[in-house]
């Protein structure tokens, strides 16, 4: 029951970063693909019906954590406090800048709230991929599992890159997204922020996992003793290669679900890496928050898992539903003006 834990923590932070990805990568691009007002409410329409129903993956992860790894919990929020107050903050100024921007018809207003979109998606991304790259390299922790580090300690030059990646990754994801939902020179702007993103992910994604063995040199080891496991970043490796030439075609949706499996493949392969280890101790082969030690007791672990069974399964059928009826393409000729 600890390692079906282990993977539905994982699915749930992938699935995160893969639908609230787009939102993310649409609104660190924001000012760069909506010249006009009408062009800047398309971006907040294609996300408009989706981005609330997508932070229910964040949520749930967090209450998985709370359910099923408490000391985890307990020592990833006490010690990156400021950092999480920082995304909570963040993620209201966006979700502000969702609901607010069109409730005054001042340009000032609009222009005010785009600003703060775009700023907060951009930064969220990189907190995202920069918590990843010091997951990966692991913290400081006492002997009972205490985050002994500062916040500087997290701005090292491994998590940095994989920060960068991210946000260039999410733009990337969010781009090919707007490709493929918007029209004529809003579709063309978007579909070339896409295409040059491919190469600045392709280099980032290589420096990320070369520095990634400098940053913790048991990274490979669980894939030397259970070689299946090279199956998922060769889902990333097809995936890097798949996304250009769906862009090529104009297949702009299909390149949307290729960033998804690039998402998938790269983030399977850090949690791969890290097996059994949840938080892992800086400088140690063997220390930090396993999903033994840092595990709620097996009924808690039995009766959460049931629980969140049946909730994430009533959330799939609504995100398959709320796609189907908001499927096709946004016009900034007849976009909904109360975004």
């Amino acid at each position: 029951m600890n390692t079906v834990w282990f993977m539905v923590l994982g699915a749930l932070l992938v699935g995160y970063a893969v639908l609230d990805g787009l939102d993310l990568g649409i609104g660190t691009l924001h000012m760069f693909l909506g010249r006009n007002d009408n062009e800047r409410r398309t971006n907040f329409q294609v996300i408009g019906p989706f981005w609330a129903g997508y932070e229910v993956w964040l949520l749930t992860a967090g209450g998985s954590m709370v359910a099923a790894f408490p000391r985890l919990y307990a020592a990833s929020f006490s010690g990156f406090y400021i950092v999480l107050t920082l995304v909570l903050w963040l993620l209201l100024m966006r979700g502000g800048a969702l609901e607010f921007r069109s409730h005054m018809k001042s340009p000032l207003w609009r222009d005010f709230w785009d600003l703060i979109f775009s700023v907060s998606s951009a930064l969220l991304a990189i907190l995202f991929g920069a918590a990843v790259g010091n997951v990966v390299r692991g913290v400081p922790l006492d002997a009972a599992g205490n985050f002994q580090g500062s916040l500087l300690m997290a701005l090292n030059p491994y998590a940095v890159v994989v920060g960068v990646l991210s946000l260039v990754l999410l733009a990337m994801h969010g781009a090919n997204l707007l490709a493929a939902k918007t029209t004529d020179i809003q579709r063309a702007r978007a579909r070339t922020w896409a295409k040059n993103l491919w190469y600045a992910v392709v280099a980032l994604t290589v420096a990320a996992t070369a520095l990634a063995f400098w940053a913790r040199p048991t990274v490979g080891d669980n894939f030397q003793r259970m070689p299946f496991l090279f199956a998922i970043p060769l889902i990333a490796v097809a995936s890097l290669i798949a996304i250009p030439i769906y862009q090529n075609r104009e297949q702009f949706g299909k390149a949307v679900y290729a960033g998804a499996m690039l998402l998938v493949g790269l983030m399977g392969s850090a949690g791969a890496s890290l097996y059994p280890f949840l938080l892992p101790e800086l400088g140690s082969t063997t220390g930090g928050l396993t999903i033994y030690n840092a595990a709620a007791p097996k009924h808690n672990l039995e009766t959460a898992f049931a629980a969140i069974v049946v909730a994430m399964t009533v959330v799939i059928v609504y995100h398959i539903y709320i796609h189907r009826v908001f499927a096709g393409t946004v016009r900034a000729s007849a976009v909904d003006h109360s975004y």
